[in-house]
């Protein structure tokens, strides 16, 4: 009976998700405030059902639920929803709020049609509140640099409505260029060090943990890459020597990197037992 009133609850989450989509779609396209309003109500009654799936899940585990593949990208599309609902309420800007709901919707579907099985992948043992800050941070940066790959592709949208002088009705609600650029760089530098402390904490539970640690492990290996890229990325920025489109280009191509490691990475690691 649970596992059916689960199943119902993911079924319902991505409905509704869909629908809030077409509406976002119609309003921003079309200028509905109506339509807008809808949106924004379905993708909070889409945060209810993400909260209510995390906190059941929390009462049969008895754990927070973050420790395997599923849960944490559950976690990931939580938090994605969650920035959507305050950008939309504070900042007030339509195409971001739109894409990351997009992302959020994508990653709620792979997480609702993904096989569930009952265990958490990582022993009993294992699990510890280390663990569960280290995995917790990086989750976190992943959505930081989600804003970042976001503001990013936002970035540049207007330089080429800008240089091509093509502007219309549709890109009326945009923010400014150098907001765009802002909004990239408060999401970038949040990120860093989010990653770096999960990093460090994940290193040294392993080390407090494991009886014995591969520093060839694929996951290891992927996160540091991308800690020592936007590590580059920032100092390269600070010499004013990656700026413009050129800039956001890389943010793009990072967070496909980051998107890869997260799943390709789990799935190869011997040492993240995500499955």
């Amino acid at each position: 009976m649970a596992d059916l009133t689960m199943t119902r609850l993911y079924e319902v989450m991505i409905v509704l998700y869909a629908i809030s989509l077409v509406f976002y779609f119609t309003d921003y396209f079309y200028k509905q405030v109506r339509a807008r309003r809808i949106a924004f109500w379905l993708v909070s009654f889409v945060w209810m059902i993400q909260s209510a799936i995390i906190i059941l899940t929390s009462v049969e585990t008895k754990r927070f639920p973050i420790l395997s593949l599923s849960e944490g990208i559950l976690f990931y599309s939580w938090l994605l929803v969650t920035l959507s609902i305050i950008l939309h309420c504070i900042a007030r800007v339509d195409l971001p709020v739109f894409i990351i709901n997009i992302l959020g919707f994508l990653f709620a579907s792979i997480f609702t049609f993904m096989p569930k099985r009952p265990t958490g992948a990582v022993g009993e043992t294992l699990i510890s509140e280390l663990l569960f800050i280290h995995i917790s941070f990086a989750i976190l940066s992943y959505a930081a640099f989600t804003l970042t790959f976001v503001f990013a592709i936002l970035y540049l949208i207007l330089y080429r409505l800008l240089k091509k002088k093509k502007w219309s009705h549709l890109w009326t609600r945009l923010p400014s260029l150098q907001q765009t650029s802002s909004w990239m760089n408060i999401s970038f530098f949040i990120g860093i060090p989010m990653l770096f402390i999960s990093l460090i904490l994940g290193f040294e539970w392993a080390l407090l943990t494991l009886e014995s640690l591969s520093i060839f492990d694929a996951k290891i290996i992927g996160s540091f890459i991308i800690l020592m890229l936007y590590c580059f990325i920032l100092y390269v920025n600070r010499k004013n020597k990656l700026t413009g489109t050129t800039y956001a280009w890389v943010h793009i191509y990072a967070y496909l990197l980051v998107v890869t490691n997260f799943f390709l990475g789990s799935s190869l690691s011997r040492f993240h037992l995500w499955y």
